[in-house]
Parts: structure tokens; C-alpha cells; sequence
């Protein structure tokens, strides 16, 4: 038995023999119960309209449908919502988007369902919808209230900078598109109900559930067996089928399943939130920044979800890597009829990042300077350039070192002199290069959802079960709670067994989300595992013949004196206990100190640490047809002391790829009516293999361990999706390159698909016959 601490080795991931056998299990491979029923949606083909008429009688007529649901059926309240409870479960007297739910029914097969859902009658009187965040604007329809930071006179600094910038930033929405979509089965159970969803937050969906039937939260169990992907996409909107699931299993007495099919999720769900923000940005001559004033907007859709967070996320964000000395941020979250957007990878640090990244290039292209030059001549350094923008200094600063290794190992400097000789030689393709560091602030910014619990039971013959709050989507967070485990205990990893996430194990947990998964999970598990070893190690001593609190460690598959000895089998030390009388099981739980924020002062410490990292990105762009390829892409990244190396290298892989996708082809296309026209993967573009760089370097800083955080580790799942800017950095420079004595800004689209980058070139060399 390999007893050796699994802790910063590589290993499998623990599903992923499953994942590519089949044997893995999602809510939807669980086997039916007898009796199962199963739900068709019925969606508001309007962006805006009052109802004024609902007749179900045909739809219930049709044999083999047993309900089909309508607001008023809803026992408890018609509400639900991450934080502010503003969207019906089931629309009631208006609707406010295309893609809505009015009604749900439920019968005994899919065809049966689909049949009758269209013999749903509802009439609508259409009323005049929002589009846009420029119209939300100009109507002031807004989902919050301003959020203002600021430090210094940002005007007075902008008046007397040498370079001023003004410019307007747009951002395109994103679509999770997680392989397994949205599926939930409720089960009644005397009384109660017992929900199996894909989810990233168990809890909200056991409290949401509850208070749409109108029960305790004691009353409805949720269990999440893993997710096929989340990325944000099933920390909220995961509530509505789930909530549907359980209504219907508790008003028709039998088992329910929600499951949607990939145009329905799609045309259900929201996504990324699109951004828009116009600036202004003071430089020195050398390409110092000295002011920032931004006003920045998101497109909540319908109802209010995160985007009051996200919003506030990209404020923290828009200073990313870099010291402003003067500044103003201020941020709104619009109210329009479309899908209500979400919480996706990043959470809004993304949109507020290319802002800052949008006028380091600006002014990089108008002095004529190297944008990774200018970038690293305003990273964040030591006191007084230490203090971000809401007045807490950054912490154990990596950027400087990060940016010295990676300019180095990627051969920076030879590689733009080796473009720029390319370009002058090549007429119809042209290559860039592009730099991208990065500064990610790590906890949930709300300090109370900073918390998570832990169940370990230790059994007899010293094999273990972990519970734990967090879910598993794929990112691999059960394999490091179980290195975890096995660490802290000193046995492997094979003795250990993760537990399905359950709310009757773990209560009031938060959602696996913010990067916070292993920080606050792994904190618990060790709090348990530290009780186990308190109690179990005065039974060491005794059946040792040691004195009573003689120090004990816990290691390589046996517990020994401190001092040295052979010490007792962990398994025979467990039957020892039990026979003692001694409990195995305990729980353990974790806030993360410190955290506070005063949104109306702007000041605080909404992180506990900061991710860092850097890219560069070499492209290649055919100005014939506007495709581009990448040719070779180099990371660096700091994860702290990696808990599990593989894992985490193939999380900054995941995220850049994702990231790619967001700032190049996956384009989110609405209709003049609000219908969206991109809802599967025959409109809607995401990275193929094809899209993968052709030379893919990943390496994680070394000699980086973390204070304060399990294992010395850092968060790793959302910060490298920022690295992918430097992608977008990369075309602006390609593109320029097709006019060399051009001179100023570079306008590229985001997303700079293929339409968008010939439109750019177009721009740059207005008679493209003539190239």
C-alpha cells in the first residue's frame, strides 16, 4: 500500500476512469423509479408581453399527461433568486422575456409531453421591450443602483496627463455550454422530498425548493452526484428545474424529471454578461498610466440573478495588474428582456479587465511603445504603488517575477523582432504577438459565503468516507479534498472514499463557485480530520504504553510518537477506538477571516489573496479571409504550492481555451424580437480541437507556497481564463501590421471572429485591392 502524502504529486483525477468508461453517473443516468415522470417546458415566445389568457384543458386531456402546471399551483411563494427573489418560477400576469417559463407539463413520456405543450393555450398582449445596454441607459432601466470607487482626483490628473485617451469598450456574452445540461429528479419521500440536480449550490437549491412548496428546509434533501460542467451556468439557474421537479413530484405523488434538451437549455438560460464602458485614461510619455475614469455597464437580461455581484467584480478588476494613482469606477447593472445573464468563469473580472487592457494597448499603439513594456512598467510594486483602488495593498506581488521568467522562457524579445521580419516579408498573412499578466482576487467579495463544512467517518477497519460541501463539476475538486484527507490522516488516497454532496450531510453550505472551492472545503476537512487525530491519538499512546498526551504523528499508514517508534497501524488504531468506545465520526467547518467591503464608501478587503499569472500569445492572421490561427501560446502561473499538479495544469489549459473562445468565436446573436439565434452547436461556435495552439506551453511557478491556505495552494479555476486576452492583444498587432506606417488605435471587435478581424483590416487598409 503506497502510503506516501498524495499532497503536490500528480495523479488521476478520481473519475476519470469512469468519465471515460461510462460507468460515471449524472442525474440523468440515475435508474429510474418506478412510476417516473418526466416535464416539457412551455416558453413565452415573447420579450415582453402581458398575459391575458391560460387554458390548459386540451394539453391535460391528452392520455398519459398528469399535470400540467401553471403559477397558481405553486403551494408556497411564486419567487425564487440567488439574492433578491425577483423572478417568477412560472410566469404569472406578464413576461418579460423570450424563453421564459409559463407552464410545465408533466406526463408519462417525452412525445406524450411535447404533444400536449403545444396544446398550451396562452394568449399575449405584446408590450414594448429593452434591447441593448444603450437603450437600458437611455431609459434608465437599471437592475442596481451606482457602485463608485475612487482615489485621487481622477479629473484633475486627466487634464494634465501628457497622452490622454478616450475610447469605448464592448464585450460580448458567452454561453457555458457544459456537455451534461440542466437536469433534476425529485423523488417524494413520506412527505418530503429528496432532489437530485446538477448543481454548484445544493443549498439554494434545498432552500429555494422549500420555499416554493412552502415546507422547511429540514423537508427537501439535495444531492448532487457530479456535474458534466458548470462554469457558473448551474450556480443559479440550476433553481428553476430543480424547483419545477420538485413541485411536480409533490403534487402528483411520483418521481419527476427535468431534463433539458441543448436548444431548450439554451433558450432558458443565461450566460455571460455582455459589458460596455467608455473611458478615459491619462499616460505619461513613457506609457505610465496616471488616471482612469470609467464608466462601466453589464446587460443583466430580466431579473436581477448575480449581476449586482458580477458588476461589483468588475469593478475590482479594472485596475488588474497595475498601479493607478488617480482614479473613478463606476458601475450599473442594466435591466433589459433577454435571458437573465449569470454567473461564468471569472464572474466579471474578465469585462473589467479588457478595459484596462483596452487603453494599456491604446496607448502602447499611440507612443508607438511595446505594449508588454508599457504593461510591465505599471505593474503593482511596493509601497506606496501597493494600495488597490479599494484601499487594501496586494499581497505576496508574484507580477515582477513572473514577467522576468516568462519573457525569458518564451524568447520574447527574438519573437517580436522574428514577427515583425515576418510581416515585412509576407503580404497576405501577417503574424502578432501578445503579452497578458494578471492579478485575480480570491474569495467570495460577500463575506458571509465564505464558509464551508466537512463530515469524516472513520470506519472500524480504518477505511474513511469524506463528505464534504463542495461539487464536483469536472474541475477535479474531489481529488484533492481525498489527497487532503488522506494527508492529514497519513493513509492513501484508496482508503478514502468522497461522498456524494448532500444537504443531510453538509448543511448551509455556498456554492462551489469563486475559485473558493478547494480553499474553503479543504480548510473544513482538515478542521475534522484534526479532531479525529486529537481523539484517536491518545489511544495511540496507550496502546503504545506512552504516557497520556504524548505527541503523536499521523503518517505513512501508521500512527507514531513524535519522538520516534514503530508505532500502530492506522487500521488496527480505528478498531482500537471503536472498541474504546471512542466516536469516529466529526465534522469541521471554516470561514475565511478578514473579508469585509463597504460598498458605499468603496473601501475594503474583499480578497483574501491574489491568483497571479502571465501569457504570451502568438498568432497568425490571413488577411484574405479574416481566420486566424494561434501558433504557440506560453504560461505561466502561480497556483501556490499545487496541491495536485495535474489537476491544475490542466485547469489553466481548460480555462485559457474557454477564454479563447470568449474573445474570438463564440458569438451570442439575438433576433430583432429577442429570440436568440445561437442556442446549439450548429450556430453557436465554441473551441475544437482545431482551435487548440499548436505549440501549448504550461508551466506552474515554483518556489510559490501561500500563507494561510491548505496545502500552501492557490485557486486555480477562473484566473488563467484572463490569460487569454493576450490572444486578442496579439490580432490588434497582427492586424496593424497589414498598413505599416499606420499610425494609432487598432479597432477589433470582441468577439474578433473572422468577420471581425477583415472588418479591422478593412479599416486599416481602406483599399484592400491595393494590398
Amino acid at each position: 500500500m503506497n502510503t506516501k502524502s498524495p499532497l503536490h504529486l500528480p495523479a488521476l483525477h478520481e473519475s476519470g476512469r469512469r468519465h471515460a468508461s461510462g460507468e460515471a453517473r449524472y442525474v440523468d443516468d440515475l435508474p429510474a423509479l418506478p412510476g417516473t415522470l418526466v416535464t416539457v417546458l412551455v416558453l413565452s415566445p415573447h420579450a415582453r408581453a402581458r398575459i391575458t389568457r391560460r387554458d390548459r384543458a386540451a394539453a391535460l386531456a391528452t392520455p398519459g399527461v398528469h399535470r400540467v402546471l401553471f403559477a397558481e399551483d405553486i403551494p408556497g411563494h411564486n419567487r425564487i433568486g440567488p439574492i433578491v427573489h425577483d423572478e417568477p418560477l412560472l410566469a404569472e400576469d406578464e413576461v418579460f422575456t423570450v424563453g421564459q417559463i409559463v407552464a410545465a407539463v408533466v406526463g408519462e413520456t417525452y412525445d406524450v409531453c411535447r404533444a400536449a405543450a403545444a396544446l398550451v393555450e396562452v394568449d399575449y398582449e405584446p408590450l414594448a421591450p429593452i434591447f441593448g445596454i444603450q437603450a437600458a441607459i437611455a431609459v434608465g432601466s437599471f437592475l442596481t443602483d451606482a457602485h463608485v470607487i475612487a482615489r485621487g482626483d481622477a479629473a484633475a490628473a486627466l487634464a494634465a496627463a501628457p497622452v490622454r485617451i478616450s475610447a469605448e469598450v464592448a464585450s460580448g456574452g458567452q454561453r457555458h455550454f457544459y456537455l451534461e445540461t440542466q437536469a433534476a429528479l425529485a423523488v417524494p419521500d413520506e412527505g418530503r422530498v429528496t432532489l437530485h440536480s446538477s448543481t454548484q449550490h445544493p443549498t439554494e437549491i434545498q432552500r429555494m425548493a422549500a420555499e416554493i412548496l412552502g415546507v422547511g428546509h429540514h423537508d427537501i434533501t439535495c444531492v448532487v452526484p457530479r456535474m458534466g460542467g458548470g462554469f457558473g451556468g448551474k450556480e443559479s439557474q440550476a433553481t428553476q428545474p430543480a424547483c419545477i421537479a420538485a413541485l411536480a413530484a409533490t403534487l402528483t405523488g411520483r418521481p419527476v424529471k427535468v431534463w433539458l434538451d441543448r436548444d431548450t437549455d439554451m433558450k432558458t438560460t443565461g450566460g455571460r454578461h455582455p459589458f460596455w464602458s467608455r473611458y478615459e485614461a491619462g499616460f505619461d510619455e513613457d506609457g505610465r498610466i496616471l488616471a482612469f475614469d470609467v464608466h462601466i455597464y453589464c446587460d443583466g437580461g430580466w431579473s436581477a440573478d448575480l449581476s449586482g455581484p458580477i458588476m461589483d467584480r468588475a469593478l475590482f478588476h479594472l485596475d488588474n495588474a497595475y498601479f493607478i494613482p488617480a482614479l473613478r469606477f463606476e458601475g450599473r447593472a442594466c435591466r433589459t428582456n433577454v435571458l437573465s445573464n449569470t454567473a461564468f468563469r471569472g464572474f466579471g473580472g474578465p469585462q473589467g479587465m479588457l478595459v484596462i487592457e483596452d487603453a494599456m494597448n491604446r496607448a502602447a499603439e499611440q507612443l508607438g511603445l511595446d505594449p508588454a513594456a508599457v504593461r510591465a512598467l505599471n505593474f503593482y510594486g511596493d509601497a506606496p504603488r501597493d494600495i488597490t483602488q479599494y484601499g487594501f495593498p496586494i499581497t505576496h506581488n508574484r507580477l515582477p517575477r513572473i514577467h522576468r521568467e516568462l519573457m525569458a522562457s518564451s524568447d520574447y524579445e527574438a519573437r517580436r523582432e522574428a514577427v515583425a521580419a515576418f510581416n515585412a516579408g509576407s503580404r497576405f498573412t501577417k503574424r502578432g504577438i501578445g503579452y497578458q499578466p494578471l492579478k485575480f482576487g480570491i474569495s467570495f467579495t460577500a463575506s458571509l459565503l465564505n464558509q464551508a463544512g466537512a463530515l469524516i467517518l472513520v470506519y472500524a477497519d480504518g477505511s474513511v468516507q469524506l463528505n464534504h460541501g463542495g461539487t464536483e463539476m469536472g474541475q477535479g475538486l474531489h481529488t484533492k479534498m481525498m489527497a487532503v484527507c488522506a494527508d492529514e490522516l497519513g493513509i492513501a488516497t484508496d482508503r478514502v472514499r468522497v461522498m456524494t454532496t448532500a444537504t443531510d450531510k453538509v448543511p448551509n453550505t455556498s456554492a462551489t463557485a469563486a475559485s473558493s472551492g478547494t480553499d474553503l472545503n479543504g480548510q473544513a476537512v482538515r478542521a475534522a480530520c484534526a479532531t479525529l487525530r486529537e481523539r484517536m491519538g491518545p489511544v495511540a499512546a496507550e496502546t503504545l504504553g506512552l504516557p497520556e498526551g504524548t505527541p503523536m504523528r499521523f503518517e505513512g499508514g501508521r500512527v507514531s510518537p513524535d519522538a520516534g517508534g514503530e508505532g500502530v497501524p492506522f487500521a488496527e488504531l480505528a478498531m482500537s477506538c471503536w472498541v474504546r468506545q471512542v466516536s469516529l465520526a466529526a465534522s469541521g467547518f471554516y470561514a475565511t477571516p478578514g473579508i469585509r467591503y463597504d460598498a458605499k464608501t468603496g473601501r475594503g478587503r474583499p480578497f483574501f489573496y491574489y491568483a497571479y499569472g502571465a501569457s504570451v500569445v502568438e498568432v497568425e492572421v490571413n488577411g484574405l479571409t479574416g481566420e486566424h490561427r494561434l501558433r504557440r501560446v506560453d504560461i505561466l502561473h502561480d497556483v501556490g504550492d499545487s496541491l495536485i499538479p495535474t489537476i491544475d495544469r490542466g485547469q489553466v489549459e481548460g480555462a485559457f481555451v474557454q477564454g479563447l473562445g470568449w474573445l474570438t468565436n463564440e458569438e451570442v446573436l439575438f433576433d430583432g424580437d429577442g429570440r436568440l439565434l445561437t442556442h446549439g452547436p450548429s450556430t453557436y461556435k465554441i473551441p475544437t480541437a482545431g482551435d487548440i495552439p499548436d505549440d501549448f506551453r504550461v508551466a506552474l511557478l515554483d518556489r510559490a507556497p501561500q500563507p494561510e491556505v491548505v496545502g500552501g495552494s492557490k485557486a486555480v479555476g477562473e484566473p488563467p481564463f484572463m490569460l487569454a486576452i493576450a490572444a486578442h492583444t496579439a490580432l490588434r498587432h497582427a492586424v496593424a501590421s497589414f498598413d505599416a506606417a499606420r499610425e494609432g488605435p487598432v479597432e477589433l471587435a470582441i468577439p474578433a471572429t473572422g468577420e471581425a478581424i477583415l472588418r479591422a483590416i478593412t479599416e486599416v487598409v481602406p483599399d484592400r485591392g491595393g494590398r
